[in-house]
């Protein structure tokens, strides 16, 4: 890993929490994420579970995390199971963990080899009354292959039909949406090496620079700062595809008089930053861009002025919605004809900004959490209003990362990115 050393405090304590919400005699297993191949011997970027890193800080393919508190054996109250290096693949792939590094990193005195798995499960499930399965349910996911869960969880169930099944993602989405104190550090890490980027970037851009230029200047900054990848594919966005909301391809020359709609984070330790800011590609503003930036501007902050613990996502981006209505009213796009004959299901602001103010952050880029409960304090969301006006050639997106804290402040982890026009243009001159 690239990153720095992780307190153990962090998995312990995210563990002790979690068996607080388990069942009298239970086991509870996870499993680390499949390797994806691409072609012949090759493989996607791997990226951890997030829930079993959460649980036990291991950052390395083919680990299983077993938890059971009421274990008649104290010794497997929690145990790890991890793949066995050798010679060749200590040659061919590299290090992997040691059982003393994996105590270290993990909190957890119980190290065996993936090997030894099948027969202590078999002798532990002899004594569980209850199995707690885990398996990816964000709202987000779009599982379309077997992955290492489903069939485990297949199998586990052909081999014990008599025991008491139970989901753990449930307790895994109440748990990783409020972050602890650690979490917000390593948050901001993520929040600081993606400002670097940004401020490269403004040093960078010019007319005539394609766009993959500026993606690869914003790549060089995440990994000399320890980053361990973009958290998410990089949008650099110039003239007319800012309009387009998950614009990838970049290979457009970035031309003078466009704006350039940069939206980009890097992971650290698998957390995630996300950050979207609008700039001019010659580092001047016209006055019909700077009006529009500021009005998405005024509407970002008064998103987060208005975002609070035990809100519901769905009434806050219909509040939001309202802001950024009298905002395009104000710039001539909609009419209060328009707003009149509106489709309740498709309100008029919808034409212009037709996406969400923001969505969980964390672990992923689009985290785990209910979008129809209250939001707990410590949850961590992005407020990201934008205004694509595609007939002007025209997209503008400001984007922040947010905390809700205890206290009914917000932390802003972007709070040192520059967002003000003045600020933006004066560095890209400086």
């Amino acid at each position: 890993m690239k990153y720095l050393p992780i307190d153990q405090a962090l998995f312990v304590h995210n563990r002790a929490n979690y068996t607080q919400h388990l069942q009298p005699n239970s086991i509870a297993v996870f499993h680390s994420n499949d390797e994806m191949p691409t072609n012949a011997d090759q493989f996607h970027p791997w990226k951890q579970s997030s829930d079993l890193f959460y649980l036990s800080g291991i950052d390395q393919e083919e680990t299983i995390l077993l938890i059971y508190p009421d274990c008649p054996n104290p010794k497997y109250r929690e145990a790890l199971f991890l793949k066995k290096t050798n010679e060749h693949i200590a040659i061919w792939e590299g290090h992997k963990y040691t059982e003393e590094e994996a105590r270290a990193a993990s909190g957890i005195q119980t190290i065996h080899w993936k090997e030894d798995f099948a027969g202590i499960f078999g002798m532990l499930m002899n004594h569980a009354a209850n199995v707690y399965l885990n398996t990816n349910e964000n709202d987000r996911a779009s599982i379309t292959v077997q992955n290492r869960d489903a069939r485990f969880i297949q199998e586990t169930k052909s081999r014990y039909p008599l025991h008491q099944y139970m989901r753990s993602a449930p307790i895994m989405a109440q748990l990783r949406t409020s972050k602890s104190l650690w979490e917000r550090d390593l948050m901001q890490i993520a929040c600081d090496i993606t400002n670097k980027a940004f401020k490269r970037v403004l040093q960078f851009v010019k007319p005539g620079v394609m766009e993959y230029e500026l993606e690869a200047e914003i790549q060089h900054e995440f990994l000399r700062n320890r980053g361990t990848r973009p958290a998410y594919g990089s949008i650099i966005a110039s003239g007319p595809s800012a309009c387009v909301l998950h614009y990838v391809d970049n290979n457009l020359r970035c031309e003078d008089g466009h704006l350039l709609l940069m939206d980009f984070g890097v992971e650290y330790a698998n957390y995630c930053a996300d950050l979207t800011r609008t700039i001019p590609v010659n580092g001047k503003f016209t006055q019909r861009q700077k009006d529009v930036y500021n009005a998405v501007l005024r509407v970002q902050k008064k998103a987060i002025d208005m975002m609070h613990i035990g809100m519901i996502l769905k009434d806050f981006n219909a509040e939001v919605g309202k802001v950024m209505e009298s905002e395009l009213k104000g710039l001539g796009l909609i009419t209060d004809t328009d707003i009149k004959n509106q489709d309740p299901e498709w309100p008029a602001f919808k034409k212009y900004f037709m996406h969400g103010t923001g969505h969980f952050l964390g672990l992923d880029v689009h985290d785990i959490g209910d979008h129809y409960a209250p939001v707990p304090a410590n949850a961590v969301l992005t407020c990201e209003p934008g205004i694509y006006i595609r007939e002007e050639g025209i997209g503008i997106r400001i984007e922040n990362d947010i905390m809700l804290m205890p206290d009914g402040s917000k932390y802003d982890f972007m709070r040192d990115t520059p967002a003000e026009v003045d600020e933006i243009e004066s560095l890209m001159h400086s």
